[in-house]
């Protein structure tokens, strides 16, 4: 059982961890305790070498197909060159697989390097620096600011200690740190106030701690241990290929078992020999060949690594090739908030003084006391070109004063800090003395509710009068409105002193005060954002908020960027009440809720799996390290590459270069266009083989001359390859980001597109086979019947050539009509389909036929080609506006 540090007292874990507050371990000690719990590092997954990972590329079920077709045409068949060419695409395809992999496996490497190299420990009574590696559990560490936390730790002294957690638990404000003990056993991550966490930045203060975990028993290291154990899923387009593969399988195994026993069975009983066996398996084999569309994967891989490229100029990185297609896939985006939804960067929106609320925009002078009180009670750092260091509550105040043309270096020269009173989580307040003329001005802020017990005056108009319990309820009222809209309040006053003082501390300097008023902070939406939000759900994709911040502050974000409905409350869930809903429930009734606030990693891993079992298909935004495990459970993981840490990012399938949820749009458009235009490379692709295999089919079954292999490769290696490419950047149909998506269930045959491969493959298959009976009665031969069926195969073999490039315009659009604007506005489709048609005739040139074994035609049986390639494109033109019209209505 763990153990819940932040529950006991500090003497109780001084006990319990066997170590002393003031001299911390011996040397002995530390080096057995090393030994017992291993070094304070991250232990990383097994990695598989390089040569694993490229056999792992050969288990892919359409891979197997192809290599099984490669070793028949190659041994049964004597086709080698049709059996390396076929090696060659799957070899490149696993290259390419292998290439991608390697550089996706970095999520645990950069953990490591978020480690502080050095930590400060007590050692023998004494304060020594020491590797991070070589902690354990009884140390105690020292704390300043400016330190990475090096493992987790009980805090046993805080001295004005803020510790910013944003990565780990995803709440942007840096957290005040107490050493007090926390009754509730059941307290969130970020609300553990009394601890520190491995790779927390200290922001402020100082402090001292005692090691209660180290490596993987940090909460740093439970995230590496859920990235470990997560199950990468498949992606929709693995599943498809997948299934395209098992398809194809069985319909290339029945034909040609089908052409084996036919071809047998009509034959002769006297020819039934091992003759006719072997040429009737070269002929099954030969369908086989027909039938598997070599060039398949490669086609896929080129398409998407293209969609990678359009994608990298819209400021989207993928890692990963199959998330160009999965993004165009995605029903729900669990977005997280900090850094994402929002800018991660506290922001002035509402100032209240001389009893009003004024907008962050509206002009305030500079002998405010309001904004002289922000100002000079703030330890910001201005550096030269107006970079700001420090808290970010108090550099947003700085900021909020440049954003008002304030000359802020002026005002603090003309306004010389001699004394202060620092910062402490207790009080909740911070004072500071300045030299004002021959008097000095002391500038207060702090929490409202501190600050309100310590005044007595009031400033309305620059006349000081004592304030009235009316004049409080007005305050402690704007407080409240500015709460309620998610606002960080700081309460501001001040008072102006003859000297300055013998001992300056609270019960002095902070007491008889005059209110100067209360200035509303919060990290503020992403000005695109909601616009994107919108966006998202015309495309019927449901955004989802995930954050570590309050519940209060994410449903006013979430209402702000149009995620939830005002007054929706009961829309939000807490991490809390996450963890009192059985899965089974949980997963039934997740599309309950559109906001998530308090959670942990954990929580986040659930919310996806919920979804995914409702048959969603998810992709999970994020940049810290909390976000790593849901990430990488996703469908698909949207890093931030500006905001995002290197655990974040490499755990994720893309990465955001402008960290702009607006870019996820786009994404999500030039998905859809990839996944469109693979369906329309299988379209065409299939049909054509479809084509290919009912005219060798039919050809057999008919007794009549049969396509020999090589000119069926000839034809495969000529349309399957510049017409399939091109049709893959083929731009992005109108109203693409209107339809819903097409989910998890959909495959490259949805849509109708399974019913036009059959029905334009039977039509290729018929127009060829009418070819070629044409080509038995027209031409120069008519009345040497050997060369005429030479004319009529060759006028066959061309018509199946020729025709497919016609279809791959038809291949377009899967149900549009093609006659329509811009329709050749792809200049890499027309020369592709120029290039193709070049090579394909040239094997008319006298020099070629022999290798081809055709014979030279006239004009009118190109004639009878020609129009046998227009007669595709017309009579699925047809049938396409059948299609539509039947759809319509």
């Amino acid at each position: 059982m763990v153990k819940k540090y932040y529950t006991q007292n500090i003497s109780e874990v001084e006990k319990d961890l066997q170590t002393s507050l003031v001299d911390g371990l011996s040397n002995e000690e530390a080096k057995k305790r090393l030994e017992k719990y291993g070094e304070n590092a991250l232990a990383a997954k097994k990695k598989k070498s390089m040569f694993m990972r490229f056999l792992d590329q050969f288990k892919d079920f359409m891979i197997i197909v192809l290599i099984v077709a490669a070793i028949l045409s190659g041994v049964v068949a004597k086709e080698w060159t049709d059996a390396a060419i076929i090696m060659i695409v799957v070899i490149l395809n696993a290259i390419l697989g292998v290439f991608q992999e390697a550089r996706s496996e970095a999520a645990i490497e950069a953990l490591k390097e978020m480690a502080t190299p050095n930590a400060h420990v007590k050692r023998n009574g004494a304060i020594v620096e020491v590797p991070s590696p070589e902690l354990v559990p009884g140390d105690i560490v020292l704390l300043e600011a400016g330190d990475v936390v090096p493992a987790d730790l009980r805090l046993t002294q805080a001295h004005s200690l803020k510790i910013e957690e944003s990565a780990l638990t995803g709440e942007s404000v840096p957290v005040d740190k107490h050493t007090e003990t926390l009754a509730d056993e059941d307290v969130a991550l970020a609300d553990r106030v009394n601890m520190a966490y491995s790779s927390t930045n200290v922001t402020y203060g100082r402090g001292e701690g005692v090691v209660v975990s180290t490596g993987m028993n940090t909460e740093v290291g439970k995230i590496a241990t859920m990235l470990n154990d997560t199950d990468e899923t498949d992606t929709p387009l693995k599943e498809n290929l997948n299934q395209l593969g098992k398809t194809l399988t069985i319909m290339i195994l029945a034909i040609c078992v089908i052409v084996f026993v036919v071809g047998v069975l009509k034959a002769d009983p006297a020819q039934r020999n091992s003759t006719l066996m072997i040429n009737m398996f070269l002929v099954a084999v030969s369908l086989a060949v027909a039938a598997i569309p070599e060039g398949l994967p490669a086609i896929v891989t080129i398409i998407l690594a293209l969609g990678t490229q359009t994608m990298a100029k819209h400021k989207a990185i993928v890692r990963k090739l199959p998330a160009v297609e999965t993004l165009g896939a995605t029903d729900i985006i669990c977005s997280d908030k900090t850094g994402t939804l929002t800018q991660n960067r506290m922001t002035v929106e509402k100032v209240f003084y001389q009893g009003k609320l004024h907008d962050d925009d509206e002009e305030i002078s500079e002998t405010n006391p309001a904004l002289l009180s922000m100002i000079l009670a703030n330890d910001t750092q201005i550096e030269n070109g107006g970079n700001l260091l420090g808290d970010p509550t108090e550099t947003s105040l700085i900021q909020y004063a440049f954003d008002q043309k304030i000359d802020v270096d002026a005002l603090l020269n003309k306004y010389k800090r001699v004394q202060e009173v620092p910062f402490d989580s207790e009080r909740k307040l911070m004072s500071t003395v300045n030299i004002d003329g021959d008097k000095y001005f002391v500038a207060v802020k702090g929490a409202p509710d501190e600050l309100m017990k310590r005044v007595t005056s009031i400033n309305i108009n620059g006349e000081i009068t004592p304030i009235t319990e009316a004049q409080r309820s007005e305050i402690l009222t704007a407080n409240q409105d500015m709460a309620k809209k998610a606002l960080r309040v700081l309460g501001l006053a001040y008072k102006n002193v003859d000297k300055p003082y013998d001992d300056p501390s609270t019960d002095n300097v902070e007491q008889d005060l005059i209110f100067a008023g209360l200035v509303g902070m919060i990290d503020p939406e992403r000005p695109e954002a909601k616009a994107a939000v919108e966006e998202a759900h015309r495309a019927g994709i449901r955004t989802v908020m995930i954050t570590g911040d309050h519940q209060v502050t994410a449903q006013a974000i979430a209402e702000r960027l149009g995620i939830l409905k005002p007054g929706h409350g009961e829309r939000v869930l807490t991490g809390a009440q996450l963890d009192e809903l059985s899965d089974d429930y949980f997963t039934k009734h997740v599309a309950d809720y559109n906001v998530y606030a308090r959670v942990s990693p954990e929580h986040k891993v659930r919310i996806v799996k919920a979804w995914q079992a409702n048959g969603k298909i998810v992709a999970m935004t994020g940049d810290g390290v909390n976000d790593a495990p849901s990430l990488k459970q996703a469908d698909i993981g949207i890093g931030m590459g500006i905001t995002g840490t290197e655990v974040s990012k490499g755990a994720s399938d893309m990465i955001l270069a402008d960290d702009n949820f607006a870019t996820i749009v786009e994404a999500v458009k030039q998905g859809r266009k990839v996944f469109s235009n693979i369906q329309k490379a299988i379209l065409y692709l299939m049909s054509c083989n479809v084509g290919e295999v009912l005219t060798v089919f039919m050809m057999t079954m008919l007794g009549w001359d049969i396509l020999a292999p090589v000119q069926l490769l000839w034809i495969n290696l000529v349309t399957d390859t510049l017409p399939a490419i091109a049709l893959g950047v083929e731009p992005v149909e109108e109203g693409i980001m209107k339809r819903k998506p097409r989910g998890r269930k959909s495959n490259f045959f949805s849509g109708g597109v399974a019913s036009s491969i059959i029905y334009q493959g039977i039509l290729e298959g018929i127009l060829v086979l009418g070819a070629y009976q044409i080509g038995l009665h027209v031409g120069p031969h008519v009345n040497e019947p050997a060369l005429q069926h030479g004319d009529a195969l060759t006028m066959a073999f061309l018509t199946l050539g020729l025709i497919q490039l016609f279809h791959a315009i038809n291949s377009k659009y899967v149900h549009q009509s093609i006659f329509r604007k811009h329709i050749f506005s792809n200049k890499w489709f027309n020369w592709a389909i120029l290039i193709a048609a070049l090579i394909m005739s040239a094997v008319e040139l006298p020099f070629m036929t022999k290798f081809f074994d055709v014979t030279e035609l006239d004009g009118g049986q190109w004639l009878v080609i020609l129009v046998s390639g227009i007669c595709m494109i017309l009579i699925v033109e047809i049938v396409k506006f059948f299609q539509r019209k039947a759809g319509k209505e």
